[in-house]
């Protein structure tokens, strides 16, 4: 199996697959994904239901919740898109380690979308959004997590 690390950098609104051969080889941009359905605000995902109500007894607002699910949901769809490019990688044998960087809370739904063989190669985590990080800038912001 070759020696590569792929890393996926990712957020909601999309995500960048590099690869690495080495310490000192720098990263080459393999699949670039975006997710544009990422990108949208809850109302705007919601559009066309309802607008809100109060219902008559004052317990509040009724939709926040639904609205909440639907960006859930898609940041959860597009995990298991990335999970399953993930796997495709691993099956051909195009990398031996995985390195996941994504925020916080998208991170967690990639983890959870991952299969075991895939998830058993993962090396190292960061939990910060690069999204807007140049290709050229990234071994920058991840030297320290990829100890290149």
């Amino acid at each position: 199996m070759m020696n590569n690390t792929w890393v996926l950098v990712a957020h909601r609104g999309g995500a960048r697959v590099f690869e690495s051969k080495g310490p000192g080889k720098g990263l080459n941009l393999l699949h670039d994904i975006p997710h544009p359905e990422g990108r949208l605000k809850n109302k705007d995902i919601g559009a066309d239901k309802p607008g809100r109500s109060f219902d008559s007894r004052g317990q509040g607002r009724h939709s926040l919740s639904s609205e909440q699910e639907a960006t859930e949901h898609l940041a959860e769809q597009f995990a298991k898109h990335l999970s399953a490019l993930l796997d495709d990688g691993r099956h051909r044998q195009r990398y031996a380690k995985l390195v996941l960087v994504a925020e916080p809370r998208f991170l967690g739904s990639l983890r959870a979308a991952l299969s075991s063989p895939t998830a058993a190669l993962v090396t190292a985590t960061l939990g910060k959004d690069l999204g807007g990080v140049e290709p050229h800038n990234m071994p920058r912001h991840l030297a320290e997590t990829l100890r290149f």
